[in-house]
């Protein structure tokens, strides 16, 4: 019963007005395309499935009491009325035969007349004969309801369709009139040929003739009996042909719409206007804008909830099955291998269907198995479930097949105005190429190398509501040379996207704003630059000091909206109960990764530049000692004895110095149980599932359950956020216990310069730097155990004076804003130091040893250094004073020493800026993005790992080194002691 014929009949005067109404509501109405569920088991006894409707429909001898679009309920006529009328709607007696449709049947040239001139229904049907003849020459219509005059391609005298005339359809043809030449080649465009399919050339003509729709020039049209399975076998050959439209009118795609056209003023099937009767629905239509109206215009009317007690991830599609000859097979629910090609666990297959989850399976197939597996081509007309119970109803899902060519042009290449949506896809195609026979191997098979739902989130919905989705089909033409060895590459994905413009205007407005500010920012920084170096002028150096600084301060803005931004989907992506966010696609989070990169290369000039400064701070430790006895030496001369002050002994300052090496590498954290820790966290415990792109916030997955492909953004911000949380605590820890607890290195250096009778006096910029007053209370510190432990128990019990550098106070660290006159004279006695640490070709063959200026010039800037703090010069002398709030928070002093050097109180030792210790947010932040930036690169926490850690220790001993090197330059203190 599913391959029976069916009569429809169109009036001319319909044919205008129908077009007119189809085209009306698709500019002003998107369809939602909703149709009710109905299966062949779903048929009562006295209903058969139609398979062109998908829908039930009456048996003969059955009167349809209701109806709702594929719904119907039907009962048996009587037995004294045995026969149904045409409309379906009541029975009737016949006053002659039945047709095989149990409709009644009147001789030819006459009509069926069921109803009186008011409508009323005749107790049993009568038959009127026509009159062929003139001046009446009328026939009956189409439908046999009526007597028309006949058409003009008949003979005048009379309405017979005399020899060698052809009558078809009710219309009189002149011989030659119907072309039976068909085009049956199949394009392979990717292989840039045709082949004449043997299975066109038997069955394409045949199905296109049973199928036809035939219309004279005048537009009227009239239909002849309609073979359901040959439309939806013709229908299966366009699918073949890809779609594709071209001037070429007699291959199989320009045969199927030769005929949708022809059935214009037909009823539509389930109010679908694309849907034609009879005809498989295989295109959407091609107004411009159609795509993006049916794909963007009506929600679905469900929603999805990854949890509470509505929870709904469900993706319920099913496809009706159909046959290479047009057969209906089945409905078939959609979930497990039918649409993936790729052999995988039911398990994992099924995780395609569980909304949020991105899943993406590839695989290579052996083509001999395709073959093999694959004889001939199914065809599915896929659906979404909306469920209902009894009234199922199902959402058709527009197909978007890459390779259809619209006169040559990928169409669906293109932007989406230009897209032609169409329906029934297949999975391998080994029929078609075979051109010989339908037995013979193929010399072209047709995959689809990529199969791709599509879901889009409805702008601001907190409903989880989502538009139609969307199926996209990619098929590759293989030309078989040894189909033994030939392999095919196929993917099988469904992903999940919303609008993403809201989120990326957002995000750039906080660049925009948070950059400005740092413009500001830097500009301070370069003033306060321009202050501490005592130049007034704006030259390139400055120019370039401002760009350094900004590419610091850029860096942390990138690095602050990216950690932001990564923070924000991860957190409400994972915790969602109704659907309101999806994640950005990989190819959206190409712009989130530039932001990475520049923040990574910013960051990095500005380490690089704060670690070369470190590099190139002058440095000078001022020994106060004096000596405390004389000693005698006997003069050669007279022989007599002369008694000369004995020498002050360097080791202090060396013991000093050496402190000082290893303090310049110190952090506030531990690097190693940093990159422990973290590894720890994302690899041991799973906090590295929180960054798949599915929505369940779940730490342990099975190993049986499909793994969804990872979120670069999500990652990027559960690496970082995870970095910056175990370092600041990290920091703290160190900060507010082991400081305070265990071990302060910064403030143990202060107390060994103290206890040494040592200051250290340190610039890091011209005119700018820090002071460690490290003069001892006791005179004197080159002294034996007693005297040192003596001296030790008397401070502790303030028999002596505090360690300040002014009287009664604690303060031994300052920050210096020196005069130019005092650091004139200071570059003046380094001048032999730095003759010495230079070029040989620049140094003075006549100013004696090299060894002996040095030794002298560091004589003479000790004694200078000490006689500034003592106040012995009033031209260059000095003030204490404290700095204001707001100087610190901005960093730049407003006061210019233009007379006196300002000396301020620094109880905060920021004298660490100088070393790693002192910039450890710059530090951390650079690990964080070097260990982010590798694991982007690499999709592997630990390479990243491994590879931070090398990036810190190399860095460690380049600061070492580099450090040694400049304090060896600087003070004078022998490399060879320094351990």
């Amino acid at each position: 019963m599913a391959t029976g014929t069916l009569r429809f009949g169109i009036r001319r005067h319909r044919v205008p007005l129908t077009l007119f109404l189809l085209i009306y509501l698709d500019l002003f109405h998107c369809q939602q395309f909703i149709i009710p569920f109905k299966a062949p088991s779903d048929c009562g006894v006295e209903e058969f499935f139609d398979i062109s409707r998908l829908s039930c429909i009456c048996k003969t001898g059955y009167k349809a009491l209701t109806t709702d679009k594929g719904s119907i309920t039907c009962q048996q006529c009587p037995t004294d009325k045995p026969t149904v009328t045409n409309d379906g709607f009541e029975c009737i007696r016949c006053p002659a035969s039945v047709s095989d449709e149990g409709k009644c049947l009147c001789p030819p040239g006459s009509v069926l007349v069921e109803r009186d001139v008011n409508g009323d229904l005749l107790v049993e049907a009568r038959c009127e004969m026509c009159n062929g003849n003139g001046p009446a020459f009328s026939v009956p219509n189409s439908s046999e309801n009526r007597c028309e005059r006949c058409q003009a391609s008949f003979i005048n005298t009379s309405c017979v369709c005399n020899p060698p005339n052809v009558l078809a359809g009710g219309i009189c043809f002149p011989p030659g009139s119907l072309s039976t030449n068909v085009n049956p080649s199949v394009n392979f465009a990717q292989l840039k040929f045709s082949v004449q399919s043997a299975w066109f050339v038997k069955n394409l003509y045949s199905s296109a003739a049973a199928c036809l729709l035939l219309c004279v020039k005048q537009g009227m049209c009239l239909q002849v009996f309609s073979n359901l399975t040959a439309c939806q076998a013709l229908g299966n050959m366009c699918v073949m042909n890809m779609h594709s439209v071209s001037g070429v009118s007699t291959d199989a795609c320009g045969l199927f719409n030769t005929i949708f056209r022809s059935k214009a003023a037909l009823s539509s099937t389930q109010d679908i206007s694309y849907w034609r009767v009879n005809l498989p629905w295989l295109y959407y239509g091609d107004e411009p804008g159609l795509a993006s109206r049916v794909l963007q215009t009506d929600p679905v009317p469900i929603g999805f909830t990854f949890r509470g007690r509505n929870k709904n991830t469900d993706i319920k599609l099913i496809a009706a099955v159909y046959n290479i000859r047009g057969e209906f097979l089945r409905w078939e629910n959609i979930g497990g291998g039918n649409l993936q090609l790729c052999p995988e666990s039911t398990t994992k297959q099924a995780a395609a269907f569980s909304f949020g989850t991105a899943y993406q399976e590839n695989c290579d197939l052996s083509v001999t198995e395709l073959v093999q597996t694959y004889p001939e081509p199914l065809f599915y007309d896929v659906f979404m479930d909306l469920g209902g119970g009894e009234n199922r109803k199902l959402l058709p899902l527009p197909t978007l097949v890459y390779n259809q060519q619209y006169n040559g042009r990928f169409i669906n290449q293109e932007s989406m105005k230009n897209w032609y949506l169409s329906r029934r896809m297949f999975l391998v195609d080994a029929l078609s190429g075979r051109e010989k026979s339908v037995n013979s191997l193929p010399k072209v098979i047709r995959v689809a190398s990529s199969i791709k739902i599509r879901f889009q989130l409805v702008p601001r919905t907190q409903e989880g509501e989502v538009f139609p989705p969307l199926m996209t089909v990619a098929y590759r033409d293989v030309l078989i040379t040894d189909i033994k060895t030939q392999t095919v590459s196929t993917t099988f994905s469904v992903e999940y996207e919303m609008d993403q413009n809201e989120a990326r205007i957002k995000t750039d407005t906080a660049l925009g704003v948070m950059g400005g500010v740092a413009v500001l920012y830097s500009l301070l920084k370069t003033v306060s630059w321009k202050r501490r170096i005592a130049s007034p002028l704006i030259d390139a150096e400055t120019m370039l000091k401002f760009l350094l600084f900004y590419a610091g301060d850029l860096a942390n803005v990138f690095f602050a909206v990216t950690v932001g931004t990564g923070l924000y989907w991860l957190i409400f992506y994972k915790a969602q109960q109704f659907v309101s966010v999806l994640l950005p696609l990989p190819a959206q989070e190409e712009q989130f990764v530039t932001y990475i990169g520049c923040a990574f290369a910013l960051k990095a000039i500005q380490f690089l530049h704060k670690l070369i400064l470190q590099l190139s701070v002058d440095v000078f430790f001022i020994d106060w000692e004096r000596p405390r006895s004389k000693a005698s030496r006997t003069v050669q001369a007279t022989g007599e004895l002369k008694r000369d002050p004995s020498p002050v002994s360097i080791w202090r300052t060396y013991f000093v110095a050496n402190e000082w090496n290893e303090i310049q590498s110190i952090r506030k954290i531990s690097p190693t149980f940093q990159i422990m820790a973290v590894l720890f966290f994302l690899e041991v415990l799973g906090f590295s599932n929180l960054a798949l792109r599915d929505p369940w916030p779940t730490l342990q997955r099975s190993p049986q359950a499909y793994t969804a492909s990872y979120s670069l953004t999500m990652r990027y911000g559960l690496a970082a956020t995870l970095w910056l949380c175990i370092g600041l605590l990290q920091v703290i820890f160190f900060t507010v216990f082991h400081e305070h607890f265990v071990e302060d290195k910064i403030r143990q250096f202060v107390d060994l310069c103290s206890i040494s009778n040592i200051s250290v006096l340190l610039l890091s910029h011209r005119c700018f730097g820090y002071y460690i007053h490290g003069r001892s209370v006791h005179g004197h510190a080159d002294t034996n155990m007693e005297e040192m432990n003596n001296n030790l128990k008397r401070e502790s019990e303030s028999l002596c004076g505090q360690r300040g550098l002014l009287p009664n106070t604690d303060i031994q660290t300052f920050q210096v804003s020196l005069t130019n006159r005092l650091r004139s004279q200071y570059d003046r006695i380094r001048e032999p130091i730095s003759r010495r640490n230079g070029p040989s070709r620049l140094r003075d063959a006549s100013s004696g040893n090299p060894f002996e200026q040095s030794i002298r010039a560091y004589h003479t800037m000790n004694h200078f250094l000490g006689s500034i703090i003592d106040h012995a010069h009033p031209d260059m002398d000095y003030i204490v004073k404290d700095k204001l709030m707001f100087e610190r928070v901005i960093g730049i002093e407003f006061l210019e020493p233009s007379e006196k050097s300002i000396f301020y109180n620094d109880e905060a030792h920021s004298f660490s800026d100088v070393l790693f210790y002192g910039n450890e947010a710059t530090l951390l932040i650079f690990d964080t993005l070097f260990f982010c930036v590798v694991d982007l690169g690499s999709q592997s926490f630990v390479l990243a790992a491994v590879l931070t850690y090398v990036e810190q220790m190399i860095f460690r001993m380049i600061r070492i080194a580099l450090g040694r090197k400049n304090l060896v330059n600087k003070t004078l203190v022998d490399k060879r002691f320094l351990i």
